[in-house]
């Protein structure tokens, strides 16, 4: 994967392998230890079924950073890594 600066993915769209819009990446969540995101924190469409996904405060879906496949227009991430 080739490498972006956190501030170009600011309110970038997040969308599934097979193509299904999940939303809008709202942050990440980042282990200052090591330097590795370890989240995305994501702002869901209001189209897209949360309910097989982690869920903070019930309107943020968390996805684990190791789902992410491609960074270009979107956010590509792999439907079946992002789920519980």
């Amino acid at each position: 994967m080739t490498r972006v600066f956190a501030r170009s993915l600011s309110r970038k769209k997040v969308m599934s392998n097979d193509g299904k819009v999940i939303g809008t990446l709202k942050n990440l969540r980042v282990d200052f230890d090591s330097g590795q995101v370890v989240e995305m924190l994501i702002h869901p469409d209001s189209s897209f079924d949360t309910s097989n996904y982690i869920m903070e405060d019930d309107k943020i879906l968390k996805v684990s950073f190791e789902a992410v496949k491609d960074i270009k227009d979107y956010i590509v991430v792999d439907r079946y890594l992002a789920r519980k």
